[in-house]
Formats: structure tokens, sequence, C-alpha cells
């Protein structure tokens, strides 16, 4: 298998953050102008997508769409995307008119990932965001298709004699429908399962730093084998490859005080490999944290089957750090990792 830099096509580099609910003070929020400037400065870096984490009852950003609205107004470039909205606490059609606008005011720069949501927290959430009566995947699988119905401007009711605002049999749709939204649709899958079904509807895909399934192949080998198996998919129902996104997190180690700084994050990842395929693990498969001199964090992702197989390395940034530690991670990804891989610092 080749590896990373021997690519026919440039490796896309992206960035995913939690955006933090911190410093509400009146009408002003910390966090929210720290994630505009980290923004700011991934652009000026050379990134080419910048991603949020959407998180709901926690405090981290629960409405991406309205903060990407806003980072567009201060960026040129950067494409902007949701890593991932859950598809099941949302109203399609709600959800639809909303990214429509957002893609409007970004110009067409949006890249709109979902997931099914929070299915361990369903007994808590669904009270919340509005009860199901029936079986949590058929309800995501239903939502999910309404509203790509929807984006991709289907006719969603017909005028009758009392709407008032057209004439009865008028087809409406959602309004606005920007037209090469659903174009950039992903979503996220952590089973291969899901991916096919992804790769079914033609949309991108997108892959963590952590497999909900666990299989005797590596993390990096289990994910190429998705990905294998949902461009297979999209190629059947679309005629197109898709597009692959992959997360990792990198974690740089060029001085003490980075070591300090990613000292949890490091050990935590080394527990989890340890405790991988025991009794005591979580059937879950995590990736591992790229620790280390940028020269071994390349080699490494140089030999990453997954990100091989992918178009896209997402840089998963860490939370609950000072912003600097996030500034200076994509300084030296972009500056000292990225170039070795097959792309260069703007």
């Amino acid at each position: 298998m080749t590896d990373v830099t021997s690519r026919t096509k440039p490796l896309r580099i992206g960035f995913l953050s939690f955006v933090e609910h911190s410093g509400v003070s009146g009408a002003h929020s910390d966090g929210l102008r720290e994630g505009f400037r980290l923004f700011e400065r991934a652009e000026a870096l050379g990134y080419d997508a910048g991603w949020v984490r959407t998180r709901h009852l926690e405090p981290y950003l629960s409405a991406p769409l309205p903060f990407l609205s806003a980072v567009s107004q201060r960026t040129q470039r950067l494409r902007l995307g949701t890593s991932v909205v859950p598809i099941r606490y949302e109203n399609p059609v709600r959800l639809a008119e909303d990214a429509a606008t957002t893609d409007l005011i970004t110009e067409g720069r949006l890249e709109l990932g979902l997931s099914s949501g929070y299915a361990h927290n369903e007994a808590l959430f669904g009270p919340l965001y509005g009860p199901i009566n029936r079986d949590f995947t058929d309800e995501v699988d239903a939502r999910l298709r309404h509203f790509l119905d929807a984006v991709r401007g289907a006719t969603l009711a017909v005028a009758d004699a009392r709407t008032g605002f057209t004439p009865e049999g008028t087809p409406l749709t959602v309004q606005p429908v920007s037209p090469t939204l659903s174009d950039r649709v992903s979503y996220g899958a952590g089973r291969l399962a899901s991916a096919v079904r992804t790769g079914d509807l033609g949309l991108g895909l997108q892959l963590s730093t952590l497999n909900t399934e666990v299989t005797d192949l590596t993390f990096e080998d289990s994910q190429a084998r998705t990905i294998a198996a949902y461009r297979q998919a999209h190629r059947e129902a679309t005629g197109r490859d898709g597009f692959v996104s992959v997360g990792r997190m990198i974690l740089p180690v060029l001085r003490e005080a980075d070591r300090e700084a990613y000292t949890w994050l490091i050990e935590r990842s080394e527990q989890r490999q340890r405790a991988h395929g025991t009794p005591e693990a979580p059937p879950l498969h995590f990736g591992i944290a790229h620790s280390g001199s940028p020269e071994s964090i390349t080699a490494a992702l140089s030999r990453d089957a997954g990100l091989q197989a992918a178009d896209e390395l997402v840089v998963v940034l860490p939370f609950g750090h000072d912003p600097a530690v996030s500034h200076r991670i994509l300084e030296t990804v972009i500056g000292d990792v990225t170039p070795a891989l097959g792309r260069q610092a703007a």
C-alpha cells in the first residue's frame, strides 16, 4: 500500500474544535470570541476547513450554524463545517431552512455534518427535544431522509384553499434552497454498516478518532476497510467516489511545556490502547493520540491506512485547555507535519 505522500490528489487539511460557552457576562461571551479568533488564525495559517462539535446541555456550542455564519463574516475562504449535528434532536425541515440560509450567508462554504445523536441518553434527551414512538434507529433514518428531501428542494406539502400566500395546488418547498448544499452534506459513522448506508444515500463520510465497533483489525486498517465499502456504495448510488474526512488527534512536542500540557491526553490514549481487547474494555476502538516530534508524527501518519484512503485530515484539538494550546497545535501541524504529507503552509 502506498503512503500518504504519494497521493494522486492533495490532502485537504482541516481542524475540529470545541467552542466553549465560557466567560458569559451580559451579552458577551469570551468562549465565542476565542472561537472566532481560532478560525481566523487557522485561515491565515492555510487550513482548508474548520469544523465545530455540537453538544446539547453541555458548556459547549449547541447551535453551530449561527456561530459559523458569524465566522464567515470574519474569513474569506475557509470551509466551515459541523461535526456533527445530531439529527434525532432536530426538526428536519427547520434544520434545512437554517442550513440553507447559513450556506447562502457563507456563500457556499458550509460543510454540514450530521449524525444520529446520543442513543444512550435517549431517556434523558427525548422528553426535552420531543419524544418518539418508534425505534431510535428508525427515527434517525426517517428524520435524515426527511431532511435530505427538504434540503434538496423536494415538495414537502401542497397549498390548499386556506394557505393564503400562494394559489391552491402550489407545491411547497423549503425556502430558501441553496442549490449546491446537498452535495456538501456528510454523515458521521462509527460502524461499517452505517458507512455503507451513508454511501447509499450519496453523502460524504466523517470518521473520527473512535470506532463504535471492534474488529480484529487495527484502528487504521478498520477505517480503511470502512472507507472502501463506503466508496463502493457511493459509486453504485451516484457514480462518484464520495468524500471522506478522518480525524486524528495530533500533539506535537517541541518543548517541555508541550509535554506538560498534553500529559493527561497522552496518558489517556496509552491507557485506552493497553485496555483494548481486554474484558474490561468498552465495545469501542479508540485511535491513538499522535504525540512526539513532528518527524515521528509525520512518519506515523504516512503509514496510516485510514488516512491514506481519505480525502481530508482533520486535526482534532483537545478540549479544556488554554486557547494558546490549540493555536500552537495548529501552527506546528501546518508548519512541520503536513508539508511532508504533501501540503504546505500558506
